[in-house]
């Protein structure tokens, strides 16, 4: 067997591999084989690249190959059964061996100066290197889709099993034993991936009971990903502590709001369930005419009462009776009214089903409650209410959130995810980003003054190390300077910046709403006479409760919607841009950012569509991946990058700030504060809307009127006028 066979069956079975590639198999697989690695899986990997769509093609090859070298094979493995010790005849020195190939192809790397030992090698090293380069692309665009691929199958499976089912999978019913157990989780080193991906490596997780914890980070470092591992106990949380993640929107059906909320406690609402069957199984025992079997009769009685007091005593540790009362406060609170707790989930909006959601979270009461994103889908009337509900929540919180003012009203600790790690800090954002930034402040600090006590040594050392008088100081000198540890500079805080090109000048009036009236049937009007006038230097920021017609009226803006009655008046050269609330539906999951901007905008190279994917941070890899594996906030970019391209005149944004990390929240209000067309934007962050909006409208009772005050006064107003109803 030589190289030279290995090479004819690789071409024989697989013509349009490489001549490099064959090369450097066939040179390997003789070479290495007597080593200890699995050259033959090796190889796989390799060609798998190759013969993606040829699976049974690549299968006869192995067998092929696995025959060509079973004779080396067998030799090496009774080698490997006799242990031998070897003697050196001199040193060894590592630090002078070989540099090894960044093969990504297999776990270890692959000397290449080992390559075809004792004969000249065929393969040249920097084509090789080339060469492993597009095999490392290649593999990991495979994981990527592997990845896509894979999070589909996780979602179905998630559909497979009904929320009742998951409930009482992930929250056995809690024995009286368990109750004077500790609810603090400490978890000194957790591993988290997702496919092929490491989340978090080695990281300490560590809730104290009765805390709040807000988890930030950058989109797609894996915040959603923990709390679904949380979520599911895929790490070790305590059996005892209770746990419901509030992540998507319920299923509707019949099911009216209040029953929804009420059944969302799966035990309570079994443990009912079971109290009407022991009842009446009681009766029927009591209704039986004595005879013979009385005292089987009894027996049957007492087993009956007696699971019947442990079901009461159940119920009353839960607190089942006040349920109804507890249900109907919460769903209030959130914006449901009398009438709409009566009606059929299926007949809410995606928004409403969403708070519906959270409302039934709220409702079980869990040891351990994790929200992901809560305020993307509630209005700031809602969220004004939620911080004020959540700043007593009895248990451990845990939220994902990019909202800073919210963080600031309901958190009591930041966690810090990045680098595969959790970083933990007391308080509130604010505090957070306060000791934060002193912390980066004093590590620049002792940096700096570390550089500057080198280079004095340095300059001491080149001033008299030749000199006969000072060269024992420099001498030392020396020795200290070698002794220091190696000086890592401080990582510079990443910073994001988007860009919205310049537009020009048009005409007024732009766009223009005169006296119009809009209902989506002729009993129930929505807006009634709205007037508004939109131009370049507009700065509007529209706020009011879910179904106040806010989203309706950016449609009447985009001519999506024709108004009953009034006028709709727009420059014939007006170019407008629309970010709606679900930008997600408008986006094609199964291409890449890059194939997707090709899709709506045609006629670029690819590296223009890359080019203008980095003015939102969308760069490298992330580029040329489905669009279904990207984060949230990850695919707002792509959205706002599609935005940019139509050049518009006027933004109108429904809910920009959903999915969106801090830093991109910062470069998204950089940009548009710099930016010299007009924005409307529908939002519920305090912070954003501070810096974005110079006029604050109220969306309610048919109409839109300019709030004389700032988000805070508006949110202040909101939470009193709640505490105020009976």
């Amino acid at each position: 067997m030589s190289s030279y066979d290995i090479a004819e069956q690789i071409r024989e079975f697989l013509p349009g591999t490489e001549e490099i590639l064959v090369q450097y198999l066939s040179g390997y697989l003789v070479d290495e084989a007597s080593e200890d690695e699995d050259i033959l899986q090796v190889a796989r990997y390799v060609l798998e690249s190759v013969a993606m769509d040829k699976p049974d093609v690549l299968e006869h090859l192995m067998t092929a190959l696995s025959a060509l070298l079973q004779d080396q094979l067998t030799r090496r493995e009774k080698a490997q059964s006799v242990p031998k010790l070897q003697r050196l005849d001199k040193v060894l020195d590592m630090s002078k061996a070989g540099a090894m190939s960044n093969t990504i192809a297999f776990a270890e790397g692959v000397d290449l100066e080992s390559i075809n030992k004792g004969k000249a090698s065929r393969v040249d090293v920097k084509k090789l290197e080339k060469q492993e380069a597009k095999l490392k692309a290649k593999i990991e665009k495979r994981a990527r889709r592997d990845l896509y691929e894979g999070s589909k199958l996780l979602e179905q499976k998630k559909k497979e099993q009904s929320y009742e089912e998951m409930f009482m999978k992930i929250n056995p019913l809690q024995s009286t034993a368990s109750k004077n157990k500790s609810k603090d989780i400490h978890l000194p080193s957790i591993d988290v991936s997702f496919g092929s991906n490491r989340i978090l490596s080695g990281a300490s997780l560590t809730l104290a009971y009765g805390r709040r914890y807000g988890i930030i980070g950058r989109n797609g470092v894996g915040k959603s990903t923990l709390l679904r591992h949380i979520a599911m106990r895929d790490v070790p949380i305590p059996s005892h502590i209770t746990i419901l993640f509030v992540e998507q929107e319920i299923v509707g059906d019949d099911t009216t709001a209040l029953q929804s909320v009420l059944k969302a406690d799966v035990w309570r609402d079994h443990l009912l369930a079971e109290e009407v069957r022991l009842n009446a199984r009681l009766a029927e025992l009591d209704a039986t005419p004595p005879g013979e079997s009385d005292a089987r009769l009894e027996e049957m009685r007492d087993e009956v009462s007696g699971r019947l007091a442990e079901v009461h005593a159940s119920l009353a540790d839960m607190d089942a009776e006040s349920g109804p009362a507890r249900a109907a406060a919460l769903l209030a609170g959130l914006g449901f009214s009398e009438q709409d707790q009566g009606r059929p989930t299926r007949s809410f909006s995606g928004g409403w089903r969403m708070r519906l959601a959270l409302a039934r979270a709220l409702f079980v009461k869990p040891a351990l409650l994790l929200l992901d994103e809560p305020s993307n889908h509630i209005d700031l009337n809602a969220l004004a209410w939620l911080e004020d509900y959540l700043q007593t929540w009895p248990g451990t919180l845990v939220v994902v959130s990019h909202d800073r003012a919210f963080l600031d009203a309901v958190a009591t600790d930041i966690i810090h995810q990045h680098s595969g790690r959790l970083d933990y800090y007391k308080g509130n954002f604010t505090q957070f980003y306060s000791t934060k930034s002193e912390r980066e402040r004093n590590l620049r600090r002792e940096y700096e003054a570390q550089i500057v006590y080198r280079k004095s040594l340095q300059a001491f050392i080149d001033r008299w190390r030749y000199n006969a008088n000072r060269a024992a100081q420099a001498q030392s000198k020396i020795k200290i300077l070698e002794k220091l540890p190696e000086l890592t500079p401080p990582v510079a805080e990443e910073t994001e910046s988007f860009r919205f090109p310049e537009t020009e000048k048009l005409s007024p009036p732009l766009l223009q709403l005169s006296e119009v009236t809009f209902g989506y049937d002729s009993l129930k009007i929505i807006l009634n006479s709205i007037n508004i006038d939109v131009g370049l230097d507009s700065r509007i920021a529209i706020v009011g409760s879910n179904g106040a017609g806010k989203s309706t009226l950016i449609k009447l803006l985009t001519g999506e919607l024709s108004p009953q009655s009034g006028q709709l008046n727009r420059n014939g050269r007006l170019r407008v841009g629309y970010f709606a609330q679900h930008h997600v539906d408008t986006l094609i999951p199964t291409m890449n950012p890059v194939q997707f901007l090709a899709h709506k905008f045609p006629g670029k190279t690819e590296q223009e569509y890359r080019q203008h994917l980095g003015n939102f941070q969308i760069s490298g890899l992330t580029g040329i991946q489905p669009i279904g594996t990207l984060s949230g906030g990850q695919k707002s970019r792509v959205a706002f990058s599609v935005l940019s391209l139509l050049r518009p005149h006027i933004l109108l944004l429904d809910e920009p700030t959903n999915h969106l990390d801090l830093e991109g929240l910062d470069a998204l209000m950089l940009a548009l504060g710099t930016w010299n067309g007009g924005v409307i934007v529908i939002s519920h962050d305090e912070r954003f809307i501070t810096s974005v909006a110079k006029e604050l409208w109220v969306c309610g009772d048919g109409t839109v009127t300019k709030f004389k005050g700032d988000v805070e006064a508006y949110k202040s107003l909101i939470v009193s006028n709640i505490k105020a109803k009976p």
